[in-house]
């Protein structure tokens, strides 16, 4: 499964035991009405985080997963996580069209050539 969106909030590293460590990631997604996706990135993942910034926009690779919890009365609780195993860059739609060769710029329309007529080809029309 994928997230895509901008990146809202990188957390510095935790340090959760001594063999434990996980980085919090924060996705904002582009659509009607946009969600905020945290994914946890654990143990050697979390270096895969050093190489972003606030604002970027990725396509994170995600795991769902669910664990059970029996409480003190013997209820059982269940909880979900999001855990990121893959993070990359999505092309921004205005760099990629100008890094195209002869790309349009979305401010520039295109428009066809009309051929230039003189006065002598008025006496080739068919009609």
């Amino acid at each position: 499964m994928e997230v895509a969106g901008k990146i809202k909030v990188i957390n510095a590293e935790q340090q959760v035991s001594a063999t434990f460590r996980k980085r919090e990631l924060v996705v904002t997604t582009d659509e009607q009405y946009p969600q905020h996706i945290m994914v946890e990135f654990t143990q050697d993942k979390c270096d895969l985080l050093n190489n972003y910034k606030v604002g970027e926009g990725v396509k994170v690779s995600i795991n769902l997963r669910g664990r059970e919890w029996i409480n003190q009365q013997g209820e059982a609780k269940y909880f979900n996580s999001i855990q990121g195993w893959r993070i990359e860059r999505l092309q921004d739609a205005g760099s990629a069209a100008s890094s195209a060769p002869n790309a349009a710029s979305p401010e520039t329309p295109v428009f066809p050539v009309a051929p230039s007529f003189t006065e002598e080809d008025h006496d080739d029309l068919p009609f």
